[in-house]
């Protein structure tokens, strides 16, 4: 399928990051159908997205107009059934891999025969969510970063499973939702944004549970020396802890390397359920 024939857009999970791919896609022009099996999860996304919207028109980045067309375009369902006419679907739910395996695997039963089925995961390679289905030459990696209506980059991952024609239209999918699109012309875990930041985030957790600083002064020396715009514990809080959690937790199950164990103050976090600005509480605490 080529990108002139793509009409409609799925995107399956409607939490930060399939709420905002969901309305990049819906400013641009598509049709969208955003699923979530939690009707609180759409209400939710919905009261985030329009308090966002009208920022932009504040800010005006967009008119009101142009903002009321893009949510006209968006819909929101629990329903799966709801996504089978889409022509291209982006999952984004949790980093799980036999949850995602399970659902790609519905989503192939219930689409088009050249539906494309994209990942959002920031780790999970797509030949692994591929395995056994009958299409996956249809599927890839499109991982988007957090958040995606602010953030430019898009990673596209190809595997040897992947076709050309779905590459491809990917990369272009992506340029028409003005972003900028970079393709791995093949697999690796974490593909290279999160494979860079991984090692940061290692080195500053290491210095944390070592008390050779507090996690405040870790983010500062980041920000104030490195120039980053946030440093790594905000970022996780922003992130989200448990998906930092369940990406190290998805490689050591793969390595079985302890070092790609998650960190243990990380899983302290998970455990009381500190998952960051989406729960109040992290590494920092939030209103």
């Amino acid at each position: 399928m080529g990108v002139e024939n793509i009409n409609t857009i799925g995107v399956i999970g409607a939490g930060t990051m399939g709420a905002q791919i969901a309305m990049v896609c819906a400013v641009n022009g598509y049709e969208v159908i955003l699923q979530d099996i939690e009707e609180a999860s759409l209400r939710k996304a919905k009261e985030s997205l329009e308090a966002r919207m009208a920022r932009w028109v504040e800010k005006k980045k967009k008119t009101k107009e142009e903002v009321d067309q893009a949510f006209g375009r968006l819909s929101m369902e629990t329903d799966l059934n709801s996504v089978k006419d889409a022509d291209f679907i982006i999952e984004a739910i949790v980093e799980k891999l036999d949850v995602k395996k399970s659902l790609f695997a519905e989503l192939e039963r219930l689409t088009q025969e050249d539906t494309i089925l994209a990942t959002n995961s920031s780790t999970i390679v797509s030949s692994k969510i591929a395995e056994g289905l009958h299409r996956p030459h249809n599927v890839c990696n499109v991982h988007f970063f957090n958040p995606p209506l602010k953030m430019e980059l898009v990673e596209v991952v190809r595997g040897e499973h992947t076709s050309d024609e779905t590459a491809n239209t990917a990369v272009k999918l992506i340029e028409s939702l003005e972003k900028i699109p970079v393709l791995l012309k093949k697999e690796i875990s974490g593909f290279v944004a999160n494979r860079i930041l991984g090692k940061l985030m290692d080195e500053a957790v290491y210095l944390l549970e070592n008390g050779y600083a507090t996690h405040e002064e870790i983010d500062l020396v980041c920000k104030k020396a490195l120039n980053h715009p946030i440093g790594p514990f905000a970022l996780m809080d922003l992130t989200g802890i448990d998906v930092n959690y369940f990406v190290r937790l998805q490689r050591y199950q793969e390595s079985g390397k302890e070092e790609d164990r998650p960190a243990q103050i990380v899983a302290e976090k998970v455990e009381k359920g500190e998952l960051g600005r989406k729960t109040g509480k992290g590494f920092y605490q939030y209103t």
